[in-house]
């Protein structure tokens, strides 16, 4: 049977295909669909982690169990489970173990362009790259077997456009391989320094025997059309290439990008009269082609940064460019806001007011650095927030402790937020950081975490007190405020910068886009009242508006919160509700 799927749920479906067995991920966009997919099939155990080096360490025990496994991240993710990755390179697996991590080339919701490729390279791990949605589908079957056979983990790389767009995928039944038996091997999978060293020639030998393979192997091909250029590619760019110059042009398209082939592309490159690379943001398939001794066109004409499109393709190669209809009517800027009652915007404003340092952390929360509030002066990695600030106020003292503040969401601090704040505790830095707890990881798209209480399915799950997890962690001063009440906001912020001693403050108040949020009714404004200072549009909600010198308040999107009318000061906002 075919269906039309999504990127990330071909994946997962190659992996019920497959009988994986467990899954643990750390949503991360663009890869938070393939474990949301794969936990509708009721045969794979499926969780949230609080992180990607966790996740990655599930699945790892997993596999040495004896059951197919796999994690998934996004790419800066695969940073955090870099440590355990590199010494799997050497323990290899017991059974099957795949690594799920995709790019983001274009930044859309990231704050780097790093490419994985690199990962693979230095951890010495086989990596497949699909193109389209068949393919990744069934590159997650064959990285299965491509485990089990080398005894190696194996990343399976997405990006974005993969990811996130369709095309047609033949379904097969669903086959769980026996349960492999766990035997003790201290020699292979206790890496101290003696047993690690003898395990290096392994992984030396198992990439020659890989790139043995890949120069054979049937996912990268060779589709001959003119030879005057021939065009070594992969991913999405491939289908960049395909549209631009269908068969005019002669292609090897690569689906394992690690180890890559050598006699392959010799041989491809003889055949062609020039011969270039197209490739997304680094040079990996061009250095190597260099290496070989070929003279080769790529980033000396394609770009290092950003995604590629069939008219770059063509402006740079030649072939057919793609015209398509320009709109009219010009279209305004529309740059990301936070939504309309969104409980971060009161705590952020009071930031704001009180003219605060505030060392700011991933999430959605970040869109506190964005006019008119403005409130945010550093944003890094994950975590980075509550050990930043420690390092702030260690070198500027007294200087910046009362007026500098970390911001971190309750699903990023139990990602790698905790052993900031222990370090604070450890050493005494005199820091507040606030924990912006809205009761769900809200930019990945609403999914669970450690704090929620439920697990990915919805089901109840163990929970995790912040306020006693502060206080166990040795924090005297621990307290939870209302974002929307703007006067204890300002109150907490005050009173715990000025103490003499490190504090939490806790922001709570579920996301304003849960279903289970019940809002009050929209506000209005009286415009014989309303003077025009435009006082409201300072919390930059969108749901406010300027209309003939008065506030508007667009009632499809107010959702009630009232933080607007604590800020008017001749009391021209007014619920609908008492109209009704």
């Amino acid at each position: 049977m075919k269906q039309l799927m999504l990127g990330n749920a071909a994946v997962a479906r190659g992996l019920y295909e497959a009988g994986c067995c467990v899954i643990s991920s750390y949503p991360g966009t663009p890869s938070t669909e393939i474990t949301e997919e794969a936990a509708k099939y009721d045969e794979i155990y499926c969780e949230w982690a609080p992180n990607e080096k966790v996740a990655m360490e599930v699945a790892f025990g997993a596999c040495l169990a004896g059951k197919r496994s796999f994690c998934a991240m996004k790419h800066v993710g695969l940073n955090v489970a870099a440590d355990p990755l590199f010494t799997m390179s050497y323990t290899g697996v017991n059974a099957g173990m795949v690594i799920g991590v995709a790019d983001d080339a274009g930044m859309h919701s990231s704050q780097n362009e790093q490419d994985s490729r690199h990962h693979a390279i230095a951890s010495k791990v086989p990596m497949l790259e699909p193109a389209d949605s068949a393919e990744a589908l069934e590159f997650a079957k064959l990285a299965y077997e491509l485990s089990e056979e080398y005894d190696t983990p194996v990343l399976l790389k997405m990006c974005t456009r993969i990811a996130h767009s369709q095309s047609l995928v033949e379904l097969s039944d669903r086959v769980v391989p026996e349960t492999k038996a766990y035997e003790k091997n201290i020699a292979k999978y206790v890496m101290m320094p003696g047993n690690a060293k003898r395990r290096h020639p392994f992984v030396e030998e198992r990439t020659r025997k890989l790139t043995e393979w890949a120069e054979t192997a049937p996912i990268n091909r060779v589709e001959m059309g003119g030879t005057k250029l021939g065009i070594i590619t992969s991913s999405t760019s491939y289908q960049y290439v395909k549209e631009v110059f269908g068969d005019s042009v002669s292609v090897l398209k690569l689906g394992m990008v690690n180890p890559l082939p050598v006699k392959l592309i010799k041989e491809f490159a003889a055949k062609v009269d020039k011969l270039a690379v197209v490739e997304e943001l680094d040079p990996i398939i061009e250095d190597h082609c260099r290496k070989l001794g070929l003279e080769v066109m790529g980033k000396d004409v394609l770009p290092l940064e950003d995604e590629f499109s069939q008219n770059l393709i063509a402006a740079k190669l030649g072939g057919t460019v793609h015209t398509g209809a320009a709109l009219e009517d010009a279209i305004p800027p529309r740059p990301p806001v936070m939504c309309a009652g969104c409980p971060h915007r009161g705590l952020f404003y009071t930031l704001s007011k009180n003219k605060c340092t505030v060392l700011g952390d991933i999430g959605c929360y970040t869109l506190g650095a964005v006019a008119p509030l403005a409130a945010m002066d550093m944003t890094l990695c994950m975590g980075a927030s509550v050990s930043a600030i420690h390092g702030f106020n260690k070198a500027r003292g007294a200087e910046t402790e009362g007026k500098t503040v970390a911001v971190i969401g309750d699903s990023t601090f139990m990602h790698s937020g905790m052993t900031g704040l222990a370090n604070i505790a450890y050493n005494q830095s005199n820091s507040t950081v606030i924990i912006l707890d809205n009761s769900i990881t809200g930019m990945t798209g609403h999914q669970q975490n450690p704090t929620t209480g439920y697990n990915i399915k919805g089901d109840p799950a163990g929970k995790i007190d912040l306020e006693q997890l502060c206080k166990a962690m040795g924090f005297n001063r621990v307290r939870v405020v209302d974002p929307y009440d703007l006067k204890a906001c300002d109150q907490a912020v005050k009173e715990e910068l000025a103490a003499d001693e490190p504090s939490v403050i806790i922001s709570r108040r579920p996301c304003a886009l849960l279903k289970y949020v019940k809002h009050e009714a929209p506000l209005a404004v009286d415009t014989a009242k309303c003077v025009g200072c435009k006082n409201c549009m300072k919390i930059g909600c969108p749901a406010i508006s300027m209309k003939e010198g008065k506030a508007h308040v667009d009632n499809t999107l107010c959702v009630g919160c009232g933080v607007c009318e604590q800020l008017c000061g001749v009391k021209a906002f007014h619920s609908t509700k008492k109209e009704g």
